[in-house]
């Protein structure tokens, strides 16, 4: 679970890994690490994943081990979501395979989503496995969803495939796979360049209600 960083000129395609890419707390602190680096070097940031899944989100089987860290732990994810909606350059999630639960978070944190178009899943099963979204989870995933659609995927559990997550609005367009880190580079290509401190006080302005409900006092 090691995630992995190159550049294409000066933009970042951040790998989040070669399995389900759950948020264990080493993942969390190698991403951080990354993202420092990304912020130093790129002029834009691509995430995505390898095979099967984007994402997983959560790490349960940590967290089973590590029951009384759980306020710790979901400060730490919380935290990562606000550095990815409020990131000082263009970001685009290239959805390969599975994203769910925080991994779909993750995703819907940045700027735009491509998903892969034939296989992989999108979906808050937070419904379907009795886990309540926290008020940070909810803000964030209704700041960037349309509203009937955030109260089908919140609800309901709903798995959307890629040509559906893009009609309804949760994906801005879908790729095969071996297009979809292509599509994504060239959604940011014409938008490279914006004023690192602009760009990020406006990202800060425009989700001050979502990072602060994301805020979890450690």
């Amino acid at each position: 679970m090691t995630s992995t960083l190159q550049y294409q000129d000066t933009i970042a395609v951040l790998t989040l890994g070669e399995d389900e890419n759950r948020f264990s707390p080493d993942w969390l602190d190698a991403v951080d690490a990354q993202l420092d680096d990304v912020v130093a070097n790129a002029q834009a940031l691509i995430t995505t994943g390898v095979g099967k899944f984007y994402s997983n989100g959560l790490d349960l089987e940590w967290l089973g081990a590590h029951g009384d860290r759980l306020q710790w732990y979901v400060g730490r994810v919380q935290s990562l979501f606000s550095r990815i909606l409020t990131f000082p350059l263009p970001t685009v999630a290239a959805i390969n395979g599975h994203a769910f639960g925080a991994g779909s978070m993750l995703a819907v944190a940045h700027d735009y989503r491509f998903m892969r178009n034939d296989r992989g899943y999108f979906c808050f099963p937070e419904v379907d496995i009795n886990i309540p979204f926290t008020p940070g989870m909810a803000a964030l995933i209704q700041a960037k969803l349309l509203p009937q659609t955030a109260v089908t995927a919140m609800t309901t559990g709903h798995r959307y495939g890629g040509e559906e997550a893009h009609v309804a609005g949760i994906v801005d367009g879908t790729a095969p796979e071996a297009d979809l880190v292509g599509a994504a580079v060239d959604r940011v290509q014409p938008i490279l360049g914006k004023d690192q401190g602009t760009l990020g006080a406006i990202k800060t302005t425009m989700y001050a209600a979502v990072t602060d409900a994301l805020r979890v006092e450690q």
